[in-house]
């Protein structure tokens, strides 16, 4: 089983930052799978507690930045300095801003993202898809050109923040970092092995 063989992280600890706007059922059961301890919660004396942290999302940057706000959570998550994962919908809203409602996101990786024009492939990009140009020590062991599964419509260009890349119609970031931030375009929660990989590096990354 994973957990048996990712040596270092059973027992580890993390939080699912619960902006009620993603189903975090598959990113708890994934991480509880490497055998780490989970804890779900958007109260901001829990999160800034935590050891490390998950930003999930799905829907549109507009809602999630709402709820966010409505939660009370903007400045505990702008003022964190343990590692945090932002994926997909949760890595946009790391960045300064989105073309998705024209939303002004958390600021927290200094980049932006825009609409996705894929050469007229069909969108969302929904499925796997390879990933390349790997520099981050979440992927350490994982070779370019590995599978992983996205679904988006939008996309962060590629930058001085991209620390892995990909192709649909056109070449956008896979992940973006900046300090102890990191996020994910993609599901490692639905990546199979790979996923499991980088979420167990995840749960070893100091940031």
């Amino acid at each position: 089983m994973p957990s048996q063989q990712a040596g270092g992280v059973n027992g580890a600890k993390v939080t699912i930052i619960d902006t009620q706007c993603a189903n975090l059922a598959s990113v708890r059961y994934a991480f509880e799978r490497l055998g780490a301890s989970v804890t779900l919660s958007n109260d901001p004396r829990v999160i800034e507690q935590s050891e490390r942290l998950i930003l999930p999302g799905v829907g549109s940057a507009n809602a999630a930045m709402a709820k966010i706000s409505e939660l009370g959570l903007a400045d505990t998550l702008t003022s964190l300095t343990q590692p945090v994962m932002g994926i997909c919908l949760g890595m946009q809203l790391m960045t300064k801003r989105s073309d998705e409602g024209r939303q002004d996101c958390l600021g927290l990786i200094p980049t932006e993202v825009v609409e996705f024009e894929p050469a007229g492939l069909p969108l969302p990009q929904m499925g796997w898809n390879t990933i390349k140009d790997l520099e981050h020590p979440v992927f350490a062991g994982i070779e370019d050109g590995s599978y992983v599964y996205f679904v988006h419509g939008y996309c962060a260009p590629i930058s001085d923040y991209t620390v892995a890349s990909s192709d649909y119609g056109q070449r956008f970031s896979a992940a973006i970092a900046y300090n102890n931030f990191i996020g994910l375009q993609f599901h490692p929660e639905k990546s199979a092995a790979v996923g499991e990989q980088i979420l167990t590096n995840f749960l070893r990354w100091q940031g």
